[in-house]
């Protein structure tokens, strides 16, 4: 399963790729983690459903220092492959 996640509020600046890039790998995750211009962030996530589901709950959730003000995700069986989970710059 393929989910592309765009997180919104105070989320750059404040740790929370680190706490993305961390959360999926440890649930087995694939896919990448960005910033993007307008100040959110993006997650590309693959695997399980459950497991993107579990990944979503914490997204909303944050790290530390972040607010949260809304998670927007699309959904799709259609996967790219990825090997691992990437944090980009």
């Amino acid at each position: 399963m393929h989910a592309s996640i765009i997180v919104q509020g105070l989320v750059q600046g404040v740790g929370f790729r680190s706490f993305v890039y961390g959360t999926a790998t440890r649930m087995g995750l694939t896919g990448h983690v960005s910033n993007m211009p307008d100040g959110t962030v993006q997650v590309i996530a693959e695997g399980d459903k459950g497991l993107l589901s579990d990944l979503i709950k914490e997204l909303k959730i944050g790290p530390i220092g972040s607010e949260v003000t809304a998670v927007d995700v699309k959904w799709s069986e259609e996967e790219e492959g990825y090997n691992d989970f990437g944090l980009e710059y």
